[in-house]
């Protein structure tokens, strides 16, 4: 099923509604689409190169949006949610992560976690519904979103517009590590950062 719905994405790419496709694709994978939106990023770049800004905005709005509708499925439609969190094995996890939460170093614990999971290859989707099943602040959630996700598809449709097809093969073989690499640095940052202002308060 899941080469399938990968085969019918690219496929989507070459369509002449390809954005329309896009907004739907980036809109449903963040809240319970296994497809990320880059499988159909990289291809329309390349073959509108012109376009990569709007292709850019497109996913990352859209993403942002999906995000906010897994967050509302998270808070108020708690078995739909329980089974998304199930599929992807993380509901036992999630005791711990609500007592974590319930201190300052766990919640932005969970800042650090939530971008990771915008910007890697981790299924955002399990985290924007586990943040409204743990009420966590839902502004926060979104600006952690538009940062996270649109720092990624920036990063995808930049690239795909430099260097065209050597990112596909890039991205075939190493995109996953490098995602994870480079998202795990910025969290580290930030946790440096947080702990040096920590220290001078």
């Amino acid at each position: 099923m899941f080469n399938s719905l990968y085969k019918k994405c690219l496929s989507l790419a070459a369509n002449k509604k390809a954005k329309y496709y896009l907004a739907i694709v980036s809109f449903i994978e963040s809240s319970f689409f296994p497809i990320p939106p880059d499988v159909m990023i990289i291809p329309m770049v390349i073959s509108k190169k012109k376009d990569f800004i709007k292709i850019f905005f497109i996913s990352t709005i859209f993403s942002v949006i999906g995000g906010i509708l897994g967050y509302v499925i998270g808070a108020f439609f708690l078995e739909f949610a329980n089974n998304i969190m199930s599929f992807y094995n993380y509901e036992n996890k999630l005791f711990d992560i609500k007592n974590n939460l319930k201190n300052s170093d766990g919640f932005y614990a969970w800042l650090g976690i939530l971008f990771l999971a915008g910007f890697t290859p981790l299924p955002y989707k399990v985290f924007t519904i586990a943040s409204g099943l743990l009420g966590f602040n839902l502004l926060i959630f979104i600006l952690i979103s538009f940062l996270s996700r649109g720092l990624r598809f920036f990063v995808v449709s930049y690239l795909s517009y430099k260097f065209g097809y050597l990112f596909t093969e890039f991205m075939d073989r190493h995109g996953s590590k490098w995602f994870t690499i480079v998202g795990i640095l910025i969290v580290i940052t930030g946790a440096i950062i947080y702990l040096i202002f920590k220290s001078y308060v």
